[in-house]
């Protein structure tokens, strides 16, 4: 990042003159990186500031789009703040939204979810990997009901790419919220898999000079881009040791506390998850009271 904080400080799209080309280059490079890590295109991803706006403009773009003829939202009561959000924002414009809840493993229903899609329905949106206790939904399972039902299907994947396998087109994913400093790269960047084939159409959440192809307007910040696309190859190369490395951690924490004490209780499913965030509750005792 630092040869493009110090040296390189051209305008990743302008086009004029060496010193875009420098920038423009990097940018693209990182592009790139951030597409192989999920196996998309690099043409199919766009730059914003984060996961939370990635949410916002997958969610609110792809219902305002679709609007004047698919009305219906679908999302489950465990999702962020910002795709909760997003949908509360679309109810006050009309839309309606459904909460799907989940089981007491923290993983949604397949049949519910097949059961709620209509012929009204937009869009789907499912996290990954739970950000508060690492459960993994069936991504897979749920791209496919999504394709064969005709409907958008969205992922926050800010807790999971980088950490586990991702695949955007084993698992019919149409758009996809990544984070740069989740995996280790610079706060304030992320990426939108936005899918082209077939074609997955957005309205704009602000205007601009149309860059992003005219859906993330604004000036990509090319060393931010860098570093999150030099997180993004360290992370492939790294994901498989530090996932069997975390595995172990996880093992051994749980262990040692489920050996020493009583009355505790892991939450979230011991098998579909993300070993590196691994949540317990202990009886009588408030979560504040032991940080």
């Amino acid at each position: 990042m630092l040869p493009y904080l110090t040296s390189f400080y051209g305008n990743p799209h302008s086009r004029t003159h060496a010193y875009g080309w420098e920038s423009e280059e990097a940018v693209e490079k990182a592009r790139t990186q951030i597409a192989n890590i999920i196996g998309a295109d690099p043409k199919e991803i766009i730059f914003t500031s984060g996961a939370t706006e990635s949410n916002n403009i997958s969610i609110k773009g792809v219902a305002r789009f679709y609007g004047a003829k698919k009305k219906h939202v679908i999302t489950t009561q465990t999702e962020h703040k910002c795709v909760l959000d997003s949908c509360r924002a679309l109810e006050g414009e009309g839309f309606k939204v459904t909460y799907l809840p989940v089981g007491e493993n923290g993983i949604l229903s397949l049949e519910d979810l097949d059961r709620t899609i209509t012929p009204e329905t937009a869009l789907v949106s499912v996290m990954t990997v739970n950000n508060e206790i690492g459960v993994k939904q069936p991504i897979s399972e749920i791209g496919r009901i999504c394709k064969a039902k005709k409907v958008f299907f969205h992922t926050d994947a800010a807790q999971a790419v980088g950490k586990v396998p991702m695949d955007v087109n084993e698992m019919n994913i149409d758009l996809m919220s990544i984070s740069g400093h989740k995996i280790y790269g610079p706060k304030g960047v992320g990426a939108l898999y936005v899918r082209r084939r077939p074609r997955v159409r957005l309205e704009a959440l602000q205007s601009g000079g149309g860059q992003e192809r005219g859906l993330r307007s604004g000036t990509v910040p090319t060393p931010l881009a860098v570093g999150m696309g030099t997180a993004c190859e360290i992370a492939t190369k790294e994901m498989a040791y530090d996932h069997k490395w975390m595995e172990k951690l996880s093992k051994r924490l749980i262990d040692q506390i489920f050996g020493k004490l009583e009355h505790v209780i892991r939450n979230g499913d011991p098998v579909q998850t993300y070993p590196g965030c691994v949540n317990l509750s202990f009886a009588y005792v408030e979560g504040e009271s032991l940080l």
